[in-house]
């Protein structure tokens, strides 16, 4: 089945030169006119790389980009930045925005097809990993250095899913804490009535990236897991 590339621009012209360069290299191209309508197609599909303008009228690509990288379902996804604008502010801010790569207007289309390559490979690699991680029961996860949640393994975003949201907010401040204070035992432990997550933190995953361990314990389990592990009766 053809990889799925998501084309989001407000100028009609440019979609449809993409459209044809994606679709003739034997890519899937769905459209999207605006940050709104992808928003709207992302909520029932996940494709493999967004191409993504960054100036678009109401919702701008920056801000769009960040919506994108909140969704659980195209968290993972890798967005490539398509704009005219071309200073390292804007640069750095479609970076900080969840991006993975940026190519300026008007587009050199063999570039472009290039990176899509590189960054579709490099994501393909990437699920590859993080589904090993999942079948081993790992529960990692990284963070920006506010702690903000990059990327998870599966098995943790199954678990932050379950999670009531203030105890999310105290996840991410506690991560931001445990990166900044140089003196951290590299443990945190929140708990939220019988429940308890503990949070390793074991150190820089990249330049930009804190990776962490996750467990987690409810109170008046351990006779349950007992029980299951050895056959054993209540008594």
């Amino acid at each position: 089945m053809a990889m799925t590339i998501l084309i989001v621009d407000d100028d009609d012209d440019t979609r449809t030169l993409l459209e044809t360069v994606v679709a003739r290299e034997g890519f899937a191209p769905v459209l999207a006119s605006d940050g709104p309508s992808a928003l709207a197609l992302l909520a029932g599909m996940t494709p493999d790389l967004i191409l993504l303008d960054a100036v678009m009228p109401a919702l701008d690509g920056f801000e769009t980009c960040r919506r994108i990288k909140a969704m659980e379902s195209a968290a993972h996804v890798p967005v490539i930045f398509m704009t005219g604008l071309t200073q390292t502010e804007h640069v750095v801010r479609g970076l900080a925005a969840g991006g993975v790569d940026y190519v300026t207007k008007p587009l050199v289309l063999d570039e472009l097809l290039a990176r899509i390559k590189v960054h579709l490979g490099n994501a393909r690699t990437t699920r590859s990993a993080l589904q090993a991680l999942d079948t081993a029961g790992r529960r990692l996860l990284a963070s920006d250095a506010s702690g903000q949640i990059r990327w998870a393994t599966p098995e943790t975003r199954r678990l932050i899913a379950d999670l009531a949201a203030p105890l999310l907010i105290d996840i991410e401040a506690a991560l931001a804490a445990l990166i900044g204070d140089a003196q951290a035992t590299g443990e945190a432990v929140l708990e939220a009535g019988p429940l308890r997550i503990m949070i390793d933190y074991l150190g820089p995953a990249s330049a930009t990236e804190h990776l962490f361990r996750l467990s987690h314990h409810i109170e008046g389990m351990e006779a349950v897991a007992l029980q299951q592990g050895f056959a054993l009766t209540p008594r």
